[in-house]
């Protein structure tokens, strides 16, 4: 039994299927059978179960990869603290995030890292979904993932950065624009441009319209915040989006208003480790930078954007902190 047998067996039970490791690993399916088989010699029972539509580990196969994902998962973060020690601040930061993590995010913080640590490289990985950047996190050699703060995941610490108040996009000359705010009955006799419901912040809003008991008419959806937002600016529909850091206003000649909608509980995001007590140091720093830089901006965004700014920003929260789920 080898570490590559055990990474292996644990890839295998994340993708559910011999084939998707063996394409990620640019090996052939038979060696990535070969590992598992090994494993299933050492201990003598079966680990991987067949069906119609790939693999599942079998109740003894459960017991092992729990343990060897929870044992590779420290691994990696002592082999990466070990290498920081080496090469001192010339390591690198490897980070998850969604396809606009960065520029409404981690922009400015980015141009501050870089400016402390120039010798280290960040490495960013896009994912598609929160589920994704968790997956992403826990099978990979990643420090850091930016998501939508949620409910416990095994194997997962969260920590929230901000927290984002909604506003309704619409364009300048809708009657909605110069309202100082929006309540939430008045959003039943719009039609939205909607946010996917398996998204985490669709799945937020669309929790939070059922618990005011508000019905909204769809005809469109988009995959993104931004995409949302410029159909709102085309005159193409109205937008319930998360204020993020740095959207405002364009000012009173510009296309596009955004009014608060007090009532919705704003949406958290933030950071995801394995563990914030075993963070690398240099992780640490990046993920610091990145919560302090939200904070400031949030709080900017909120002034030039007609969204509270109380609502707008939490706390710094260092991740030396005391580690644990929010």
């Amino acid at each position: 039994m080898t570490l590559d047998d055990l990474r292996v067996f644990v890839a295998v039970c994340r993708a559910g299927s011999l084939s998707a490791v063996a394409r990620e690993l640019t090996c052939t399916q038979s060696a990535v059978s070969q590992h598992v088989k090994r494993l299933e010699r050492e201990t003598g029972v079966s680990l991987l179960e067949r069906q119609p539509r790939g693999v599942v580990p079998t109740a003894a196969g459960r017991i092992l990869y729990d343990a060897a994902a929870d044992g590779i998962a420290g691994l990696d973060l002592a082999l990466r603290r070990l290498g920081d020690l080496v090469n001192g601040e010339s390591g690198s930061v490897r980070i998850a995030t969604g396809g606009t993590t960065v520029r409404h995010f981690m922009a400015d913080a980015i141009v501050s890292f870089r400016r402390q640590y120039p010798k280290v490289s960040l490495e960013f990985q896009t994912e598609t979904s929160g589920r994704r950047c968790f997956d992403a996190l826990l099978s990979s050699n990643l420090d850091l993932a930016w998501i939508t703060i949620g409910g416990p995941v095994r194997g997962i610490e969260q920590r929230p950065a901000v927290a984002l108040p909604w506003v309704l996009a619409v364009r300048a000359d809708d009657p909605l624009a110069s309202r100082p705010r929006i309540d939430a009955s008045d959003l039943a006799d719009i039609r939205l441009v909607r946010l996917p419901p398996n998204s985490a912040s669709g799945g937020r809003l669309d929790a939070a319209f059922a618990e005011l008991g508000i019905r909204v008419g769809s005809d469109t959806s988009v995959a993104d915040w931004d995409t949302a937002l410029l159909l709102a600016e085309l005159g193409l529909g109205h937008a319930v989006v998360p204020a993020v850091p740095g959207l405002h206003e364009s000012g009173e000649d510009g296309p596009l208003r955004l009014v608060p909608i007090p009532a919705l509980p704003p949406l958290s995001v933030g950071w995801a480790v394995r563990r914030w007590d075993a963070l690398p140091p240099l992780a640490c720093a990046f993920a610091d930078t990145v919560t302090r830089s939200c904070a400031q901006r949030s709080t900017g965004a909120c002034s030039g954007g007609r969204v509270p700014a109380g609502q707008a920003g939490l706390s710094d929260l260092s991740c030396r902190a005391t580690p644990g789920n929010p």
